[in-house]
C-alpha cells in the first residue's frame, strides 16, 4: 500500500468547501506548513527574542527595528500568525493520519495470496527452480522456514498448485503513523504551553498588559492572571531575605502579572565563577510558603535543577542585584562642583544640584548595578606577553607550529586574567532627560608589571549603550586614593596658589641672586600653568575676544604654541615649557600636600612616572562629560535570585510526541517491508521422442503427463526500498527455499 498525498475528497458540501477540505487534508500542503514553521523557527534562533526596542534600533537601525515589531519578528514564538500556522498543521496532519490510518492498517494484515503467476515474472527479484518435492510439501516445508526466520506466512491451494505469501517489516507503515502522530503531539504541546491560552484570557476575560511602572500591590486586577491559570511562563524576582508570590509576563506592549498559588522566600544566594569571571554555578536556598495551608518547604534551586510545587516548576534563570547599598564620593570635575558623599540604593535615584543661585544645573543619578567581581585580560598590555610588537631576534618555529596544532584550547595569545574589584555603574541625566552612562571601579588598577607605573583609579563614561566604554585614568597617590588629584584640580582652579606655586618653582630652579632670570622663568611658568589650567584663553587668528573659549591641558599649551612661535621653533620651544609646566605641577603638589599634612614625594623614577601620569589626568580632566565623578567608597550587598516560574502541561506531551517521532522515524528509516511470493505448480513431462519444437506443417499434439512427486518453483520478493541488503536477503532466500533444485 503506498500512501496517499492527494486530500480527502468529500462529497457534501459547495465546490469551495470539498476544494478547501482536499487542501488542507493534503499532504503536500502540511509540508508547506512545517516548512514555514522551520523557517520561522530560524528567524526566533538568529533574531534575540522579546529585546527592548531600543535594541533593536541600535542594531539594525529604525526602519528594520519596525519591521520587525509589525511582523512579530522579535516574538516569533508567541506571534498570532505562528500560534495560527500551528493550528492548521495540527488540523492538516491529523486529517492525513485520518485519511491513511485505515488503509494502512487494513493493508498491515493482508498478505496479498491471491497475486496470478504471470505478475510474478514481472517483478526485479525473481527466480525459477524445480523442485523434487510435491507442491504441496514444499509449500508446507518453505512456509515452515519462513517462520522460523521471523515472516507471517499465509498458505492458498489453488486448483493442483500451492502459494506462500509472506510478509516482513510491516511496522514500517506504523512509522509513518507515529512520525505524523508526533507533528500534531508536538505542535499541541507548543499550542499548550505558549501564549494561546493567555491571549485567550486577555480576549476573553477582558485582560489586559500593563504599561506604566510603580509597585506591583498598585497594580489593577485587570492586569493580573489568576494562580489558577492553565499554563503560563513568567519571571520571578526575589532579594535575600524577602519573599514574592507574584511573577511578571513579558507581553508585546507591556507586562501582566501571575498570581502564584505559593509564596517564594529566598534566603540565600550563592554564585561560583571561573577563572575567566563568568559564573559557573548560580545556587538559590529558598523556602516555599503554601497560602493554602500555610506550609514551609524548603527547597534548592540550581541551573538545570529545578524545584516543583503543585505543578509548577521553579528554575534558576540568573541573579540580579537584590537592592544593594552602595556610599558614593563625588570627585569635582568643574570649578562649580563641591566634593561630598551620598548614599543610595541599586535601582534606585537621587536628584543632585550642580552650583548654586538660579542657574544651577539640575541633575539625576540613577544608581544601575554593583558589580564585585571583574575580571580582565591584561595579556600584552605595555609589551605584556602578547605585545604586537615581532621581534626577529627570537624566532621559534617549533613554537610557531605548537601555538597552531594540537588541542582547540591552544591559543597563540596567552592571557592574564585578573579580577580588579568591585565596579559601580550609574546614569546622570540631565534636566532634559539626556542621560551618560558611566562604570567606575572602586581599587586602583595596575595596568602593567612595571613597579615604578602608578595603579589608576579607572572611571569609565560612554554616550551610548552599544559603545564602548572610555576611560580617564586618575593615578593613585601614596595613600592608594584620588586626594592628590582632587587637590590639584581645586588648586590649578585658585589663581593665587598657582602663583605661589610658580615663585616657589622659579626659586628652586633660578635662586636669589639671578632676579632678571627668575622674573622671566616665573613669567613662562605662570603663563604654562594658566593655560593648563584653563584660566587663559588661547588667542585664534580672526576670532574676536568675545568668541574664544579658554581651553585646559597639554591642548592649550599646544593652541598656543601654533600661534606665537614659529614653526621652525616649536619643538624645542614645546619640550622647554612641558619641562617647566611639570616641575611647576610637581610644586603644586608639594604645597597641597604640605597643607594636608602630608609627607613630600620623594624625588625618585616611581614619583616621575607618578606626575606623569598625572599631567595627563589633569590635562583630560576639562574633557570629562559630567561635572563630578563618583567613587565608590562603601557598600552592603544583597543578592537577587531570578526565577522562571511555569505551569507547562503541553511538556509531557511534547516528550510523548519525541518519543513518537523518534519511533516514527526508526521505523520509516530502518525497517523495510518484504514481501514475499512462492507459486509451487506441479511440474509437467513431455515423453521421449515428441518434439516441442517442430516445425512441420500442421499441428502435432503431443501427450503431456505431470510428473508424480515433483513441482516447479516461481518465487518473486517486493520491497519498499531498493538497497544492497535487499539484493543479499533474496540471494539468501534464493538458496534458502529452493535448496532441492534437480
Amino acid at each position: 500500500m503506498t500512501v496517499s498525498t492527494e486530500g480527502m475528497k468529500v462529497n457534501w458540501g459547495s465546490r469551495t468547501l470539498r476544494a478547501c477540505v482536499e487542501l488542507l487534508s493534503s499532504m503536500r500542503f502540511s509540508i508547506s506548513l512545517l516548512t514555514v514553521i522551520c523557517i520561522a523557527s530560524i528567524i526566533g534562533t538568529v533574531l534575540k527574542q522579546q529585546e527592548p526596542l531600543s535594541n533593536y534600533v541600535n542594531q539594525f537601525g529604525p526602519f528594520w527595528a519596525q519591521v520587525f515589531s509589525l511582523a512579530s519578528l522579535n516574538t516569533v514564538y508567541s506571534a498570532w500568525w505562528f500560534l495560527l500556522i500551528l493550528a492548521f498543521l495540527v488540523v492538516s496532519t491529523s486529517l492525513c493520519i485520518a485519511r491513511n490510518t485505515p488503509k494502512i492498517l487494513a493493508d498491515f494484515s493482508q498478505l496479498k495470496e491471491d497475486v496470478r503467476e504471470q505478475s510474478l515474472k514481472a517483478f526485479g527479484h525473481r527466480a525459477q527452480a524445480a523442485l523434487a518435492e510435491s507442491p504441496e510439501a514444499a509449500a508446507r516445508r518453505i512456509g515452515q522456514t519462513l517462520v522460523q526466520s521471523g515472516w507471517k506466512v499465509k498458505l492458498q491451494q489453488r486448483n493442483a498448485g500451492w502459494m506462500v505469501a509472506a510478509k516482513k517489516g510491516a511496522v514500517n507503515k506504523l512509522g509513518y503513523i507515529a512520525a505524523h502522530s508526533a507533528i500534531v503531539l508536538i505542535c499541541i504541546g507548543g499550542l499548550l504551553d505558549g501564549d494561546m491560552i493567555v491571549r485567550a484570557q486577555m480576549l476573553l476575560n477582558g485582560k489586559s498588559t500593563y504599561t506604566g511602572g510603580g509597585l506591583i500591590a498598585d497594580v489593577p486586577a485587570a492586569h493580573r492572571l489568576s494562580e489558577r491559570n492553565p499554563t503560563f511562563r513568567a519571571n520571578l524576582l526575589v532579594s535575600e531575605g524577602t519573599q514574592s508570590s507574584t511573577a511578571i509576563l513579558n507581553q508585546p506592549g507591556g507586562v501582566l502579572l501571575q498570581e502564584l498559588p505559593f509564596a517564594v522566600e529566598l534566603k540565600k544566594f550563592s554564585v561560583e565563577y571561573y577563572s575567566t569571571g563568568m559564573p559557573k554555578l548560580f545556587a538559590s536556598d529558598i523556602i516555599i510558603h503554601d497560602k493554602a495551608s500555610g506550609e514551609k518547604t524548603p527547597a534548592r534551586v540550581e541551573v538545570n535543577h529545578p524545584a516543583n510545587y503543585k505543578g509548577v516548576e521553579i528554575y534558576q534563570s540568573s541573579f540580579d542585584d537584590g537592592g544593594s547599598s552602595v556610599t558614593l564620593k563625588a570627585i569635582p570635575m568643574s570649578a562649580a562642583s563641591k566634593a561630598f558623599e551620598i548614599q543610595g540604593t541599586i535601582g534606585g535615584i537621587s536628584a543632585l544640584t550642580n552650583g548654586q543661585g538660579p542657574g544651577a544645573e539640575q541633575l539625576t543619578l540613577e544608581y544601575t548595578a554593583l558589580r564585585l567581581i571583574n575580571v580582565e585580560n591584561f595579556a600584552g598590555s605595555n609589551g605584556g606577553v602578547s605585545g604586537s610588537g615581532a621581534d626577529v631576534r627570537k624566532v621559534d618555529l617549533h613554537q610557531a607550529i605548537e601555538t597552531r596544532l594540537g588541542a582547540a584550547n591552544k591559543t597563540v595569545t596567552q592571557k592574564q586574567l585578573r579580577n580588579v574589584g568591585p565596579s559601580i555603574s550609574y546614569k546622570l541625566r540631565d534636566a532634559a532627560g539626556q542621560a551618560r552612562e558611566f562604570q567606575n571601579y572602586m581599587l586602583p588598577v595596575k595596568m602593567d608589571d612595571s613597579a615604578d607605573n602608578p595603579a589608576m583609579f579607572l572611571m569609565g563614561v560612554r554616550e551610548n549603550p552599544v559603545d564602548a566604554f572610555q576611560y580617564l585614568r586618575i593615578p593613585a597617590d601614596p595613600e592608594s586614593s584620588t586626594a592628590t588629584f582632587v587637590r590639584l584640580r581645586a588648586a590649578l582652579a585658585d589663581p593665587a596658589q598657582r602663583e605661589l606655586a610658580v615663585k616657589r618653582y622659579a626659586r628652586l630652579a633660578v635662586g636669589t641672586d639671578r632676579p632678571e632670570l627668575a622674573r622671566q622663568l616665573s613669567e613662562s611658568a605662570s603663563r604654562a600653568l594658566a593655560l593648563f589650567a584653563g584660566a587663559e584663553a588661547v588667542p585664534v587668528a580672526g576670532a574676536s575676544a568675545a568668541k574664544v573659549k579658554p581651553v585646559a591641558g597639554l591642548q592649550a599649551i599646544s593652541d598656543f604654541m601654533e600661534a606665537n612661535v614659529p614653526e621652525a621653533e616649536r619643538s624645542r620651544a614645546g619640550e622647554v615649557l612641558v619641562r617647566i609646566l611639570n616641575g611647576v605641577l610637581f610644586e603644586l603638589t608639594a604645597m597641597t600636600r604640605e597643607q594636608a599634612g602630608l609627607k613630600p614625594l620623594p624625588q625618585d623614577e616611581k614619583t616621575q612616572a607618578f606626575m606623569s601620569q598625572m599631567v595627563l589626568s589633569l590635562s583630560d580632566a576639562p574633557h570629562y562629560p559630567a561635572p563630578m565623578v563618583f567613587e565608590l567608597k562603601d557598600f552592603k550587598q544583597v543578592q537577587a535570585s531570578v526565577f522562571q516560574v511555569a505551569r507547562a502541561p503541553g511538556k509531557k506531551i511534547v516528550y510523548l510526541g519525541c518519543a513518537f517521532l523518534i519511533l516514527g522515524v526508526f521505523g520509516m528509516l530502518y525497517i523495510r517491508e518484504r514481501r514475499l511470493w512462492v507459486w509451487l505448480a506441479p511440474q509437467k513431462h513431455t515423453p521421449e521422442g515428441s518434439n516441442d519444437d517442430s516445425t512441420g506443417s500442421g499441428d502435432a499434439v503431443h501427450s503431456v503427463s505431470e510428473s508424480a512427486g515433483k513441482s516447479q518453483a516461481t518465487m518473486a520478493l517486493s520491497t519498499n526500498r531498493k538497497t544492497m541488503d535487499g539484493d543479499k536477503e533474496f540471494e539468501m532466500l534464493k538458496t534458502k527455499l529452493l535448496q532441492a533444485p534437480l
